[in-house]
């Protein structure tokens, strides 16, 4: 059984094909790219494996459940974590509030847990500062994880851009998923962040033990981080395969990379 397993999923928006048939497995440990033209499908994708939207047909398994369908909160709470192209923090509150806060969303004890959270945030019980102490704990381990420790009182919109990328991936690992979904991490990033940024994923799967699939346009970083590669044309996958076969693939230089783009 794969973790992720996406089988023939398809969206239209109107009339409108927007993604076909669109097949992928994940398995743990995974780090996988999805790549290909502007408006090719990409974020499409992504948008339905983490529920954003529902596919018109074809099924979304994780770990063996359907999950195709249900809404984003739910997918995140089974174990599905993400990203977005453009940065999506609370950018008055301080670096360690935006984690804590995905922590604190994430360590559900049932239907009256927010109920008995606001009783004893106004009591101000025992209990509430115990469990305040320790989100701020794993708030702060994530932030020294992703070398944002530093910044942890700061508010989140006066981090420099490359801090604000890292800073939606630790809010995102504060959910303990399975699977990251990390949609272009390298966008806006100079040559030096995009090589901190390629050794920062690679130690996140292995210390977090989680697979990771992300788009991405910068073909270097593509090429020398991921396993394996899936690329999308028109809402169609055109190859699979290793870097390698990717960069020889025809219909992928015609489509995408063009004649000695990646070296």
């Amino acid at each position: 059984m794969s973790l992720l397993d996406v089988d023939n999923i398809s969206i239209r928006f109107g009339g409108l094909r927007a993604l076909g048939d669109f097949s992928f497995k994940l398995e743990p440990g995974d780090l996988v790219g999805l790549i290909g033209p502007n408006g090719a499908g990409k974020t499409t994708a992504f948008n339905l494996v983490t529920g954003v939207y529902s596919p018109n047909e074809g099924t979304i398994r994780l770990a063996g459940e359907e999950i195709g369908g249900l809404g984003m909160a739910a997918i995140n709470r089974l174990g599905i974590a993400r990203t977005f192209q453009n940065i999506r923090l609370f950018g008055p509150m301080s670096v360690l509030d935006n984690v804590a806060v995905s922590i604190e969303r994430c360590d559900s004890d049932g239907p009256f847990r927010h109920a008995r959270c606001l009783i004893r945030s106004v009591a101000r019980t025992t209990g509430f500062f115990s469990a305040r102490s320790q989100t701020v704990d794993r708030a702060m381990h994530l932030l020294e994880t992703l070398n944002l420790a530093h910044h942890a009182r700061r508010p989140a919109a006066s981090l420099p851009y490359g801090d604000q990328r890292r800073l939606e991936i630790a809010r995102a690992l504060a959910t303990k998923p399975r699977v990251l979904c990390l949609d272009e991490p390298a966008a806006g990033m100079n040559p030096q962040e995009k090589m901190a940024l390629t050794e920062l994923i690679r130690g996140i799967r292995e210390k977090f033990d989680v697979a990771i699939w992300l788009i991405e346009h910068d073909m270097k970083l593509v090429m020398n981080l991921c396993q394996r590669l899936t690329v999308l044309d028109h809402g169609q996958i055109i190859a699979t395969g290793t870097p390698k076969e990717i960069q020889q693939n025809p219909k992928v230089i015609e489509a995408y990379l063009g004649e000695g783009a990646v070296h």
